[in-house]
């Protein structure tokens, strides 16, 4: 079979693998649709593991069951989580899934940007979801990225009529803006350095968008009666950005840290302010099955629209070429990569 293997955000080769073996327990899926995540192209975390083949946001047919799987069967259209918990250990116990050890260390073999992977047992046991037919493949490949969404505002507690603002409009930013939207914030605002992004945040909901190069402080509170945000989302994982949410909330708030920076930057990290403004600080990592079960309901509904977000669809041949888009963040917002053309 074709994959897409990755060496660097400049490198990554049409090559050729065996199709996956799969024992009585596992199941083969002919992939559809995989989207290029954020942190598909971040080096820093992808490079020591090169070349591997990548790839978690996908959807597709199965068309290989092990003699043992009785809930699905060969022709099922479906989504694969790749990250599974144990659903036993504390942390799971405590609705804190994607801190398990289990989920950190499980995979699909090889990733989405294949031909065809295999799905092991422990997947196959509560990670995979069948595709409503109301969900194109193309939308199924938002399933795992607006999972990760529903965690954090989950997380975040956030209120109806809050107002709420994102710091960084990719991929990341714009879910959080539609979700945020769609849970009745009473405002969103949303930053970004990019023109083309900012103005694809204003189309699907944001209040008012701003140049994260402008005194985001003043603009907030111009068009906030004076106030800041209650909620602050970093989807942007630079200094400054992380910088600028610790200055943007509002007294009695929250912050979602929901990209990271690199690991070893350091923040200051204005202690004393915090405290008097009595600032809730939260991170977040990942979506586990509840929020991927939820994220299926709000794109079947349609009360999550994702459409309107994909920019590219390429082949497995073109990879390459969706991966540098990616990394350079410039007119572009979701890559699909489609193996089957």
């Amino acid at each position: 079979m074709k994959v897409a293997m990755y060496y660097n955000n400049n490198d990554v080769r049409l090559e050729e693998m065996p199709i996956p073996e799969i024992n009585n327990k596992e199941i083969l899926v002919k992939v559809k649709a995989c989207g290029i995540c954020g942190s598909d192209v971040m080096e820093w975390y992808r490079l020591k593991k090169a070349p591997r083949v990548l790839g978690h946001e996908m959807s597709g047919d199965i068309v290989k069951i092990g003699k043992s799987i009785t809930k699905f069967k060969v022709g099922d259209r479906i989504f694969v989580s790749h990250h599974i918990p144990c659903n036993t250990c504390n942390y799971c116990k405590n609705d804190q899934h994607t801190i398990c050890d289990t989920l950190h260390s499980t995979n699909f073999d090889p990733g989405g940007f294949s031909e065809f992977l295999r799905v092991p047992e422990i997947n196959v046991d509560c990670g995979v979801f069948k595709l409503p037919e109301e969900i194109s493949y193309q939308e199924g490949a938002f399933i795992e990225p607006l999972a990760c969404v529903i965690r954090g505002l989950r997380i975040s507690e956030i209120k109806p009529e809050q107002n709420v603002l994102v710091i960084g409009s990719g991929v990341a930013g714009l879910l959080n803006i539609k979700l945020a939207k769609a849970m009745g914030a009473k405002k969103i605002f949303a930053t970004d350095i990019n023109e083309f992004r900012l103005k694809k945040a204003k189309e699907i909901g944001a209040n008012q968008v701003f140049n994260a190069k402008e005194n985001i402080i003043e603009q907030i509170k111009k068009y906030n009666n004076g106030c800041l945000a209650n909620l602050v989302i970093l989807c942007a994982g630079v200094p400054s950005a992380a910088r600028q949410s610790l200055e943007t909330v509002a007294a009695g708030g929250t912050i979602l840290f929901f990209a990271p920076t690199e690991p070893g930057v350091e923040i200051p990290f204005p202690l004393f302010d915090l405290w008097n403004k009595q600032i809730k600080m939260v991170s977040t990592y990942a979506g586990a099955p509840r929020d991927i079960k939820e994220a299926i309901e709000l794109i079947k509904t349609k009360k999550v629209t994702v459409n309107d977000l994909i920019t590219h669809r390429f082949s497995l041949k073109e990879a390459e070429k969706g991966f540098k888009l990616t990394a350079q963040a410039s007119n572009s917002i979701k890559i699909i990569i489609e193996p089957q053309k």
